[in-house]
């Protein structure tokens, strides 16, 4: 039967039950439902929008898990349903339909599965399916069906498709290339193993495994002793190995970007899972190529035809891919740290060349026990396990249809190929393999992720050397209308693959139970090199081949092609016209600011970002890098960056590698790294419009290039992708992509807290500028040619890769002596850019500088070619000593000076910028996109105020910023309470332990059993992050395990009744305290925590101002003003009662937006208890604890940790005292 509950604004919660719902259960539901009534009806005659009947949605599977932990059973799903009034209700047509009537066959599916189809003609069904098979692979598979005596299975030809898709197989970059009529000796793919062949210093795993591992040092895990049951923390040295992968989502995102990005962004987090036997992602990074964005009236844009677009214009994709990224990223607990966007268009004889099918590319660097980095080889009897969600007809044969030209298909097709995203799921598995490599015995012999080619693809690659035997009724089906063939091939984005001992069993499903990730046995490791899935119920078997049938037998691919060069015109410009072209490229989403793409990621959590995008007291999005810890207590850590240069690609596809790799290493070069330029390995991801004349010529053109400029660097290129259909198809033209690579660089950073910013500083050395590129300088490939509407004859490129190691090995070392204090790469907009951003982000910063002495007389190709080279600011003049013995070529081109203007100067002429100006230039197309996402007007409140709220800190006049120590016999015991979604514990769990806690992990699970009940906690932290994907709200299903649960309840009341303890919920866990009304529990209206009145999350390091308080955590930092990450969604005290009735401890050091991220009552950003023993606060203090957690330290602040040390430290105190 199906129950309906309608909210204040008529959406209405459908409730599926197998049982008569009790009056009790009812009243629980309407507290779950934000006090819902109970509709009498049966049936609802309206207009609402809401899940497809045949997919029971992510947001249900939370719902039904939250009752039951609240005690509510027989429910069996839970859909909400939202009111569409005027039948102009925007939604996905993927996960949503219209209903003008919802009654009790809502959920009834009137599909019977179909059985296994013998397919008689392999190549009628590849054509009528979208299997994108060629030629030679149909009669491959005609063959072999001749060989085995019998037709192939649907599944059969399906899941060959899959697993040989061009995704999959890389066919091209394995092929024979004929080029002019020449036979290239080696394939792509020889071309790029041959850089870590020649270079193969630090490689540990490469090109067979789904990321790429290199050396790491000896670092520190903190973890639970044991993951199985509530335990205590430990520290211990581990032998680290980092792990560098960077995927493409071109396709998916380009048909429905929400969940295209946001499955990017999880399929590639599952790559850094499946390192070895297990591996830990720790950040991320992102990007973002399509056409132009048509979100202002610019000059640029018009020259070229807006197309009849597909599914999305170019700026929803950009919202809408941006948001499911940072969606994902936010709910999973990964931090978006480094990134980058491209809009492009141009016409060229009649030809549009444009990011039509756009380009998302999701990366991340991530650790492992380099014990572990190597898979096993598994045996004979060994099992074989699925973790993760039920089976849905989703992203049906997404492998294929990636691999071919988008709208080349029906839309049906498609669409059926993109998969969901489920991050709260995936989080689940996540801390579950992280459970089991942490412990002392890690029982994985191998991994490996789920993505294209579902099950089919995991499965085989899984038991590629041995063979396996599935049991196809063991896998979990949450759609009864899948046939076989849907049920092993679908994408579910959550599901991890694994093969374990069998006397391994009972310990992995204990930790797997504890942290509610689903897990299946599902089969069997055989050892006759056949893959079969089999069903007892039907006795039959929907796949049975050999594996050589699915690996290695396919016919090779040959591609002949002819060289063509492109004539593109010349760019034709005034000198007169400098300050308008300047301001035309600020403009550009390429150059200008990207606050509207950090505002929103979380760019914090897990307490171990050293350096993320945004810098200096205006923290704007600037920096060149992205930097992580590898612990929390060494100065280790992982250093990454992003470089691509598509546009110069288009005159010279050599040179466009070689920009590529160069604004890769330009931008990582601020980081001290061990073993300078030759640490560094990199990931290259190609994407081309392949099998277009000329285009297979240049592809090889520029892997060659990318190849050998390696090798002369010393470098290597151990992990990548290849997407080589951006073509898209429209009913009157065809519209290229053009050929791209992104690089993505990573490297063992030595010192996280001497990370070079693009910000200069006033009273300190001089400017300086070197030309790494060794080359003349061109407009080509600019962003100058951009506005004006030409790429350009010709780009510069790097002529003398020796000359490139040689300086960025000495800036390395000037780095590590401390001799420079800001530095930038030249990038998109040429030298004039990188100047102005380095004056950014400071307020009344200026600069002179004189250009005379550089090359070229003419100041607009100095000004605004794009050279790869370098800008920084020394500490004084002796660096030039340096730079003069080792023989590098350098320029000293000014002074950063006090005041508002940059001055620069070219023999006899001199021009002016005013700083302030072109700064709100800069900003003005990150405020047009920011409106389409936030509400209430704030983005315009961001611009007017993002330059006048700069960080002004003030500290503790003795606070010496060391490490405390402890007396280890007086370890009052902490507890971190997580529930199913938290992502915060471990960077809680060290501050306590740092502040001498014994800390202990308890997990909802441990108390609603009852195998933990507090008595022996005196500090209870309660974490952050997205309990249950905030279903229903913030917090409210961990709260309803409280709330309705008695053992849970009680434990928790007990707790706060004692008088000994102490507690701390932060952000997801003071929305409980705060849901559960805890912290004032005599009020008679309850304060609440609601969405930011901007409608979406926030991103920021902003500051506090510590109010005169009696909390016992915050009471002695009365006064202080301390820097602080926040990042929340529903972060809004709403308050009922006037403010003498709260015990305010902290309010934002500004009261509007951004500074006051989410519009709080009484500009609260921490409450208190009257008693001061409990404290909630929505900004992040745990991870702000370190000096390099901090996006802005004060330079003559020195030490290892910050003030909000102290908080920690008071509570101990505290409770030492109360023995």
């Amino acid at each position: 039967m199906i129950s309906f509950f309608e909210s204040s604004e008529k959406n209405i919660f459908a409730v599926e039950s197998y049982k008569y719902l009790s009056e009790k259960d009812c009243n629980k539901l309407q507290w779950l439902f934000g006090n819902s009534k109970k509709l009498k009806e049966k049936s609802i005659v309206n207009n609402f929008i809401g899940p497809r009947s045949s997919m029971i949605s992510p947001w249900s599977t939370n719902a039904v898990e939250m009752c039951e932990n609240m005690g509510i059973d027989g429910i069996t799903r839970i859909e909400k349903y939202f009111y569409d009034e005027n039948s102009d209700f925007s939604f996905d047509p993927m996960t949503n339909e219209k209903f003008k009537c919802l009654n009790q066959n809502i959920f009834k599916l009137n599909v019977i599965p179909e059985g296994i189809l013998e397919i008689k003609n392999i190549r009628k069904y590849n054509l009528e399916g979208g299997l994108a098979l060629s030629q030679n692979e149909v009669e491959f598979l005609e063959d072999v069906a001749k060989k085995i005596g019998r037709n192939l299975t649907d599944s059969e030809v399906f899941g060959f498709s899959q697993v040989n898709s061009e995704h999959c197989r890389h066919k091209i970059f394995n092929g024979t290339f004929i080029i002019d009529n020449e036979v290239k000796k080696e394939s792509l793919f020889s071309l790029i193993k041959k850089t870590s062949k020649l270079n193969s210093k630090n490689l540990v795993s490469a090109y067979k495994d789904n990321v790429a591992f290199i050396e790491g040092p000896k670092i520190t895990q903190f973890a639970p002793k044991n993951s199985s049951f509530s335990d205590y923390y430990e520290s211990k040295k581990i032998d680290s190995v980092i792990s560098l992968k960077a995927e493409t989502h071109n396709f998916p995102t380009t048909v429905e970007p929400f969940n295209g990005a946001a499955t990017g962004s999880g399929g590639e987090i599952r790559d850094r899972l499946a390192g070895g036997k297990g591996s830990l992602p720790i950040a991320g990074t992102a990007v973002y190529m399509t056409p132009y964005s048509r979100v202002s009236d610019y000059f640029w844009e018009k020259s070229i035809d807006e197309r009849k677009w597909l599914y999305q214009n170019p700026s929803e994709i950009l919202i809408k891919a941006s948001n499911g990224a940072s969606d994902f990223g936010n709910k999973f607990g990964q931090p978006l740290i480094c990134g980058s966007i491209l809009t492009f268009e141009n016409k060229f004889e009649n030809n549009i060349q444009s990011f039509d099918k756009v380009i998302m590319l999701a990366g991340g660097i991530g650790y492992a026990n380099k014990n572990h980095a190597t898979k096993g080889k598994p045996k004979k009897g060994d099992l074989i396990v699925i973790l993760g969600g039920d089976n849905y007809k989703i992203g049906m044969g997404g492998a294929a249809v990636s691999s071919a030209d988008t709208g080349n298909f029906s839309s049906g097709i498609e669409l059926n190929a993109v998969q969901r995203s489920n991050p709260e799921m995936q989080k689940r598995v996540a801390n579950a393999i992280r459970g089991t490599i942490e412990d002392s015995k890690n029982c994985i012999i191998s991994i490996h992720d789920h993505g294209a080619g579902g099950h089919l693809n995991c499965l085989t690659e899984l038991v590629e050397e041995t063979g396996g035997f599935i049991e196809l009724d063991k896998l979990p089906v949450g759609d009864p209308t899948l046939s076989n063939k849907e049920i092993i091939g679908n994408e579910s984005q959550e599901r991890m693959g694994l093969i374990i001992n069998k006397s391994d069993l009972e310990k992995f499903s204990q930790i797997c139970k504890r942290e509610k990730a689903p897990m299946y046995v599902i089969g069997q490791v055989t050892d006759d090199k056949i893959f079969e899935i089999h069903s007892k119920k039907s006795a039959k078997s929907c796949v049975k081949l050999e594996l050589k049938h699915f690996f290695g037998s396919s016919p090779k691919t040959t591609l002949k092609d002819t060289s063509i060069s492109a004539n593109y015109p010349k760019i034709n410009y005034k000198e007169d016209n400098i300050h308008h072209y300047l301001k035309s490229i600020f403009q550009l989403e390429s150059v200008g600011c990207k606050d509207w793409l950090t505002n929103k990621v979380d760019r914090c959590v897990g307490g171990r970002i050293a350096k993320q995008q945004c810098a200096g007291e205006l923290q704007l999005p600037l920096n060149n890098c992205g930097v992580v810890a590898l612990d929390f207590l060494s100065d280790n850590g992982i250093a990454t960056s992003i470089g691509h240069s598509p546009i110069s690609g288009l005159i010279d596809p050599a040179a466009g590698s070689k920009n590529s790799i160069a604004e890769a290493l330009t931008n990582i070069i601020w980081a001290p790294l061990n073993q300078n330029i030759s640490g560094i390995s990199l990931s290259a991801n190609w994407m081309w419009p392949c099998k277009n004349i000329g285009e297979d010529a240049r592809l090889y053109k520029a892997v060659e290039a990318a190849s050998n400029f390696s090798i002369e660097l010393g470098i290597n290129i151990p992990t990548g992708k290849d997407s080589l259909s951006m073509n898209q198809k429209y009913n009157d033209k065809q519209v290229k992509s053009p050929g791209t690579v992104i690089i993505s660089a990573a490297a063992h950073c030595t010192d996280i807290n001497n990370i070079i910013e693009p910000v200069f500083k006033k009273k300190n050395g001089s400017i300086y500028y070197i030309n790494i590129s060794s080359d003349n300088y061109f407009l080509g490939g600019s962003a100058l040619g951009q506005i004006i509407g030409s790429i350009g004859k010709k780009c510069p490129s790097v002529k003398n890769p020796k000359f490139f190691v040689k300086t960025f090995n000495t800036i390395q070392k000037l780095i590590s002596k401390k001799q420079i204090i800001a530095g930038h790469d030249i990038g998109s907009g040429g030298l004039i850019t990188t100047i102005m951003e380095m004056c950014f982000a400071s307020i009344n910063v200026g600069a002179k500088i004189d250009i005379s002495k550089i090359g070229d007389d003419d100041i607009i190709k100095k000004l605004f070619s794009e050279n790869a080279g370098l800008v920084f600011q020394s500490v004084d003049d002796s660096i030039e000593k340096n730079l003069i013995k080792n023989s590098i070529e350098f320029y000293k081109i000014g002074e950063v000076v006090e005041g508002d203007n940059l001055e620069v100067s070219n023999e006899n002429k001199k021009y002016t910028f005013n700083i302030s100006e072109y700064r709100d230039i800069w900003f003005k197309t990150s405020t047009i996109l920011d409106r389409k996402q936030t509400a209430n007007q704030l983005a315009d409140m961001r611009f007017n105020n993002y330059k006048k709220q700069p960080l002004n800190f003030t500290f503790p006049k003795k606070f010496n910023g060391n490490i405390p120590k402890f007396n280890d016999n007086e370890k009052p015991i902490a507890a971190i309470l997580r529930e199913k979604g938290s992502n915060s514990e471990r960077e809680l769990a060290n501050a306590l332990h740092l502040t001498g806690f014994l800390v202990k992990d308890i997990h909802m699970t441990d108390l609603i059993s009852g195998k933990e009940n507090l008595k022996d906690i005196k500090f209870l932290g309660a974490v952050g992050g997205f309990s249950n994907s905030d279903v229903l709200g913030s917090a409210k299903g961990w709260a309803g395990s409280f709330k309705f649960n008695k053992k849970a309840k009680k434990y928790l009341t007990d707790f706060f009744n004692r008088k000994d303890t102490l507690s701390i919920g932060i952000c997801n866990g003071c929305q409980l305290f705060m849901e559960l009304d805890l912290i004032y529990p005599r009020h008679e209206n309850h304060g609440k925590m609601t969405f930011n009145d901007s409608r979406k999350h926030e991103s920021n390091f902003t500051s506090v101002n510590i109010a005169k308080n009696n909390s016992v955590m915050l009471a002695s930092l009365e006064g202080l003003n301390l820097g602080v990450w926040i990042s929340h969604g529903e972060g809004k005290f709403y308050l009922p009662h006037e403010k003498e009735n709260y015990n305010i401890t902290a309010t934002y050091s500004y009261d509007e937006y951004p500074s006051n991220p989410n519009g709080s009552d009484f500009n609260t950003a921490m409450l208190c208890s009257h008693d001061g023993r409990h404290l909630v606060t929505m900004p992040h203090i745990e991870r702000s604890i370190f000096k390099w957690n901090w996006a802005y330290y004060p330079n003559n602040f020195k030490g290892k940790v910050s003030p909000w040390i102290m908080a920690f430290i008071n509570a101990r105190n505290w409770i030492v005292k109360k023995k």
